[in-house]
């Protein structure tokens, strides 16, 4: 994934990540999307959709509110992590994502 440039919201979304131990915790998702993009409307819903079923804390995060991330997932958005890896870009991987929140209860 490479090295996070220094300061701004990059660092402080990066500190934040977890990686949890299988069995513990809460799944970390963050979404990066920007405003006004179709895509990552429709990913937000998706996940709010999936919010009743299973349990997850979701962080969103604006890329154009910092340089860096706005460089990194320009034309990828909306990107999906989970515990700080990526999922997927552009659409919701469905599947995956529920295999990732049901592999570890």
């Amino acid at each position: 994934m490479g090295a996070a440039p220094a300061g701004g919201t990059h660092t402080r979304v990066f500190a934040s990540l977890t990686v949890r131990a299988p069995g513990r915790g809460v799944p970390q998702l963050t979404l990066y999307l920007r405003e006004g993009c179709g895509l990552c409307e429709r990913m937000a819903a998706e996940l709010s959709a999936l919010e009743s079923r299973y349990t997850f804390a979701l962080e969103r995060i604006d890329i154009d509110e910092d340089p860096g991330l706005a460089v990194r997932f320009n034309a990828k958005v909306p990107v999906l992590a989970v515990d700080g890896e990526i999922l997927c870009c552009h659409y919701l991987d469905t599947p995956a994502l529920i295999d990732e929140l049901t592999r570890h209860d």
